[in-house]
């Protein structure tokens, strides 16, 4: 057998240990294993490569992904589908493992209409909002980074008694958000799953104030809109010193936590097995403690859940 492996869309911490688990784990059972450059334009464009053990060799604690990732668009056409068909055809490769999120996904199950390859999913976003896993690899080690950087910005709010609105990633879902809301006592968890009304917002602002509260962290995710807007609403409509911060793409980059890491081995290593069984359209995931699979195109239809216990545990706590 012959498999391709790519790692398509944003970049995620852990990765690059996927990667190594997948090629690490197959060439021992007799597996061939070629990587695909630079996502869906690679696949298009044939930039393959042949992947060896010593290849992967010095990779599992480097962030970002060794075969680099474009966003491609061209992919989405059928011309773009039919090179990406043609690459896998005249390299005859048996298998395809594809290290991404949901739109990654999509991408493979168009491509799985143009040619009859069997095509297995790692979900690799720092998101998490694959459905069917609890976990994505990358998610562990962007919530840790973004909540080093809070515990730090909180060190200057409690110093000067000031509201600090902290932008997370989270561009159409907010799980960063709350994961990092709750771990980080946040008094505020701004997310798109939930419409933010500014003046019942400032009214929550008084109210911790008027119970001795002096200090408070807002996190928001970036896809609730313009933080901006809500940093300059405060400053009008209550008496707070407030203060603005984007943590930016740190949450992107970086190295792979332990927990990044021991899922992309464990993702890594069960989407071999998934190829050698036979399986043709699936996704591996956790659930629970379980390294599970489901069918690839579940992912790609269903919409993942926040998990509301948490948030409502968070309002609780924010006291």
């Amino acid at each position: 057998m012959k498999i391709g492996v790519v790692t398509s869309g944003g970049d995620a911490p852990g990765m690059n240990a996927a990667l190594r688990a997948v090629v690490r784990y197959a060439i021992p059972r007799g597996v061939e294993v070629v990587g695909v450059e630079r996502g869906y334009n690679g696949l298009m464009a044939n930039q393959v490569q042949p992947l060896t053990l010593r290849s992967v060799g010095g990779i599992i604690h480097l962030g970002g992904t060794v075969l680099k990732s474009v966003r491609c668009p061209a992919f989405k056409t059928a011309e773009g589908l039919a090179a990406g068909a043609a690459t896998l055809q005249r390299n005859k490769i048996d298998g395809l493992i594809v290290i991404g999120g949901d739109g990654s996904f999509r991408g493979a199950l168009a491509l799985q209409k143009v040619v009859k390859v069997p095509i297995i999913g790692v979900p690799a976003t720092i998101d998490n909002d694959v459905a069917g896993t609890d976990e994505t690899i990358g998610f562990d080690t962007a919530v840790n980074t973004a909540l080093q950087a809070i515990d730090k910005i909180r060190d200057t709010a409690q110093s000067h008694d000031r509201v600090f609105v902290v932008e997370v990633m989270g561009r159409d879902r907010g799980f960063i958000a709350l994961e990092v809301g709750l771990t980080a006592g946040a008094g505020v968890i701004l997310i798109p799953e939930r419409r933010c009304n500014l003046d019942d917002l400032a009214a929550k602002l008084q109210r911790y104030e008027a119970l001795g509260k002096t200090t408070t962290i807002i996190v928001a995710a970036e896809g609730i809109g313009n933080t901006h807007h809500v940093v300059e609403y405060i400053r009008a409509h209550t008496p707070f010193e407030v203060r603005h911060s984007i943590l930016g793409h740190i949450q992107r980059g970086g190295s792979p936590s332990a927990r990044s890491r021991m899922i992309a081995d464990l993702f890594g290593t069960r989407a071999v097995e998934l190829l050698l069984e036979g399986a043709e359209s699936q996704m591996v995931g956790l659930q629970g403690k379980t390294v599970v699979s489901r069918d690839l195109a579940f992912a790609c239809r269903v919409r993942k859940r926040i998990d509301w216990r948490k948030y409502k545990l968070a309002e609780e706590l924010a006291v």
